[in-house]
């Protein structure tokens, strides 16, 4: 039975060069996997996975409406698919995740999702919940907070460094936006 995979974590932990060491691993045993990313993260490019350490590959966009087992299920009739890898996987609709899970139930395809649990204010992103709910098997990865603790809290700030407390869920940024902390440190720099 094909599954569905959850690998989640903080910002910088390396979720994006983790799917593409999967996606290289399935094309050298001479297998095919088919890449999906959020349409509206174009920090790198629209079409792209890319990873911090220079890591990239093409990749199909999703939407809020976009049908990713339709997608897949038209791609699969014209050649075999072993594996379909999600990055931005928080960014998917309760919808969509549950696309996801057909994937693997009734075509029989394997789901790496990757992509982080919670938001700038430790609420749970609506894809990633669902995620958390369904998915059968759940893999957190490992960042680390200035500390050395595990970071397990993604920080939005300003352009001086400043915590940001309010705005809206989604603002697509890297470094330049986001701090990985440890709960600590994450509720030290909001106090």
């Amino acid at each position: 039975m094909a599954k569905l995979y959850f690998y989640y974590a903080s910002m910088n932990a390396g979720k994006s060069s983790t799917l593409l060491q999967a996606a290289f691993n399935y094309a050298e045993r001479g297998m095919r996997a088919m890449l999906w990313t959020a349409a509206f993260d174009d920090r790198y490019g629209a079409g792209q996975i890319t990873s911090r350490i220079g890591l990239k590959a093409p990749a199909h966009l999703f939407e809020p409406e976009t049908d990713i087992f339709a997608a897949v299920a038209l791609d699969l009739a014209s050649a075999p698919l072993d594996c379909v890898l999600v990055d931005e996987a928080q960014f998917l609709t309760k919808t969509q995740v549950f696309q996801c899970a057909r994937i693997c139930d009734e075509l029989r395809i394997p789901v790496l999702c990757y992509g982080l649990r919670t938001d700038f204010q430790a609420e749970l992103f609506p894809g990633s919940a669902q995620l958390l709910a369904i998915a059968d098997h759940l893999v957190e990865l490992k960042a680390v907070c200035e500390c050395g603790a595990k970071a397990t809290m993604n920080l939005r700030v300003d352009a001086a460094g400043h915590a940001v407390k309010q705005g809206a869920q989604t603002e697509i940024g890297g470094n330049d936006r986001y701090i990985a902390l440890c709960r600590k440190h994450f509720m030290a720099r909001l106090a």
